[in-house]
């Protein structure tokens, strides 16, 4: 193990050293740069999503580089059972949405990396036309997991969970999770594409396949646990 150390202490050395130079990574690839959403998510995307949590200055300097029109809401009390700080209105995308919903400021972004990098790319893909609305099933709900009486809050209860239950695309053609997923063809095509894009943006990602609970909808949040499914 001891040439492991001599090797990262090797490395630090030579980027100390750039960085004295004047050597700098592009904005995507440096951990302190503002997320830009017109980049593609890659591995450092987790950890600048993290950091727009409790700081609104630099998350609207994020969501000012996405399509998304929002508004920022007031915090709530925080004697409130289910507090929100950071939070925003997310009113449309590159698509319009079935309704407004609340969203952390984690969530807001990721939805907008996923829209512009997963949504609309795979339905160019599968259908050679856009998404024109998102419909979904809310994101801010204060209450438990599955709506239990004991245990954790949900992600729902911080508006860090949004729950997306179909597509319309340009030309008026609906796709519905509850009806498509198992149907094959084109939209069941489509929404696999989807689900799978959607993990590069969002934490947690749970569909149909995931359990019954699931069957019309996919759960989109940014908690701590990173499951695919």
């Amino acid at each position: 193990m001891r040439w492991l150390a001599w090797l990262l202490l090797a490395l630090l050395l030579v980027a100390g050293q750039a960085w004295y130079l004047g050597w700098r990574p592009p904005a995507e690839w440096n951990p302190w740069a503002v997320l830009d959403v017109r980049q593609p998510p890659n591995l450092l995307s987790p950890y600048k999503l993290s950091r727009l949590r409790n700081d609104p200055a630099l998350c609207q300097q994020a969501l000012a580089t996405s399509a998304l029109r929002y508004r920022q809401q007031a915090d709530s009390p925080a004697s409130a059972r289910c507090p929100l700080h950071n939070v925003w209105r997310v009113e449309a995308g590159q698509a319009r949405l079935s309704s407004s919903f609340l969203a952390s400021c984690p969530l807001a972004v990721a939805y907008a990396l996923f829209e512009a990098h997963g949504l609309q790319p795979a339905a160019q893909r599968v259908f050679g036309q856009p998404v024109a609305q998102v419909e979904h099933l809310g994101s801010f709900a204060c209450r438990n997991v599955y709506n239990r009486k004991q245990g954790r809050l949900s992600q729902h209860a911080t508006a860090n969970a949004l729950d997306i239950s179909g597509f319309r695309l340009k030309d008026g053609q609906r796709i519905v999770l509850a009806q498509d997923w198992q149907a094959g063809g084109q939209k069941a095509e489509f929404l696999r594409q989807v689900r799978q894009a959607a993990c590069d943006s969002f934490s947690t990602v749970l569909g149909p396949d995931y359990n019954a609970a699931h069957h019309n909808h996919f759960h989109l949040d940014m908690g701590l646990w990173q499951i695919c499914r």
